[in-house]
C-alpha cells in the first residue's frame, strides 16, 4: 500500500491547517493564558483516552490502570526536567518515560491479560495503585506524597499537537496493519481468534503496551504543563475520567475519542463558575447523552477522506445521459 496518496495528504493538510489555525489565535491573543491551559488538558485527553481506546475499544480489554503509566511519564519526565530545566530535559524525560512505562506494561501485561472482564479490570486497577505506592516510597526520588515541585513550564500548543499526531501516527498505523487486524479479530470473537492460529496474549500484550506507551506521553506532557505533581494527580478518579471520553466517544472510534475529549473538555470548562454543582450538571449531561447515544457519539464511525473524496468526486463528475 503506498504511504503517500491523496488520502494520507488529505490528512496532513487538515492537521497542518488546524495547527497554524489554532497557533495564530494564540499569537493573537484571541486564546489567553486560561484558554490554553484548558487545551493543554484536552491534548493530553486526547492522547490518553486514544491509547485506552486501543486497549478496550479495539482490543476489547477492559482495563482501569491508564492513570498508572501516565505518573510513570510524569515522573521520569520531572526527574529530568529538575535536572536539565529545559527542553532537553524535557525530550530526555519523555523517552526515559515511555521506555519504562513500555517495560512495566510489558511485565505486567503477560500474567494479567489471561484474565477477562471485571477480573481483568481489577487486576489493572491493582496496577496502578502498585504504581501509585511505589511512586510515594520512592523516597527522595520522587520526594514521597508532598510530590516534586519546582520544573519549568514547557508544555505549548505545539508540543501537545506533536504528541497527538505521534499518538496517532502510532495507533492508527497499528490498527490498520496485520497485528491490528488480528487484535480486531480477538476483540469481536476471542475463542474463533485462537481457533485461527492467532496468538491472543500476544497481541492483547502488544495493544497493552502501545497504550501505555501513549499513556507515557501524557503524563510527560502533563509534567511539562505544572510546576508540581503529585501522586494523587494519576489516581483511580483519572482513569475513569479518561474511561468516560472512550465510551462517550464510541467504543472502537478514533475519530469519537477525538471529538469527545474536544467536547467534555469545553463542557468543563463551561462549567467551571458552577462551582460545586458542576459535577452534578456534568454527570447529568453524560446520563443524558449516554441514554439518547448508548453507543457512543460515533460508535463505530470514522472520518474518511476517501469517503470525502468520493463524495467531491462524484459531485464533481457530470451526469451522463442514460443508456436507452
Amino acid at each position: 500500500m503506498k504511504q503517500l496518496n491523496k488520502y494520507n495528504a488529505g490528512w496532513l493538510a487538515l492537521s497542518v491547517i488546524i495547527y497554524f489555525v489554532v497557533q495564530m489565535l494564540i499569537q493573537a491573543d484571541v486564546i489567553d493564558y486560561y484558554y490554553q491551559i484548558t487545551l493543554m488538558n484536552i491534548c493530553m485527553d486526547i492522547i490518553l483516552a486514544l491509547g485506552l481506546n486501543l486497549i478496550i475499544g479495539f482490543t476489547g480489554q477492559f482495563s482501569l490502570g491508564h492513570a498508572g503509566f501516565m505518573s510513570i511519564g510524569a515522573y521520569c519526565c520531572a526527574i529530568m526536567m529538575l535536572k536539565m530545566p529545559d527542553l532537553t530535559g524535557f525530550l530526555l524525560g519523555l523517552l526515559l518515560g515511555v521506555i519504562v512505562a513500555s517495560l512495566v506494561a510489558l511485565i505486567v501485561a503477560i500474567p494479567t491479560l489471561r484474565l477477562k472482564g471485571d477480573y481483568l479490570a481489577i487486576a489493572t486497577l491493582g496496577i496502578s495503585e502498585i504504581i501509585r505506592i511505589a511512586i510515594l516510597n520512592m523516597g527522595d526520588l520522587t520526594n514521597g506524597a508532598a510530590g516534586l515541585s519546582g520544573m519549568p513550564i514547557l508544555n505549548n500548543w505545539t508540543l501537545s499537537f506533536f504528541g497527538i499526531m505521534l499518538s496517532l501516527i502510532i495507533i492508527v498505523n497499528y490498527i490498520k496493519s496485520s497485528p491490528g487486524r488480528a487484535t480486531i479479530a480477538i476483540r469481536e470473537d476471542e475463542i474463533a481468534a485462537e481457533s485461527m492460529g492467532i496468538n491472543t496474549t500476544k497481541y492483547k500484550t502488544i495493544a497493552f503496551v502501545i497504550g501505555a506507551f501513549t499513556a507515557s506521553i501524557a503524563g510527560s506532557l502533563y509534567a511539562s504543563s505544572f510546576s508540581m505533581i503529585k501522586p494523587d494527580n494519576f489516581g483511580f478518579m483519572k482513569s475513569v475520567d479518561i474511561l468516560i471520553i472512550v465510551v462517550f466517544g464510541g467504543l472502537g472510534s478514533v475519530t469519537g475519542t477525538i471529538i469527545a475529549a474536544i467536547s467534555l473538555g469545553i463542557l468543563n470548562m463551561l462549567l467551571q463558575p458552577f462551582g460545586q454543582l458542576r459535577m452534578i450538571i456534568y454527570a447529568i449531561a453524560l446520563i443524558a447523552i449516554m441514554v439518547f447515544k448508548p453507543g457512543g457519539l460515533l460508535q463505530h464511525k470514522e472520518l474518511s477522506m476517501k469517503k470525502l473524496f468520493g463524495r467531491l468526486s462524484k459531485k464533481n463528475t457530470p451526469k451522463k445521459e442514460a443508456s436507452k
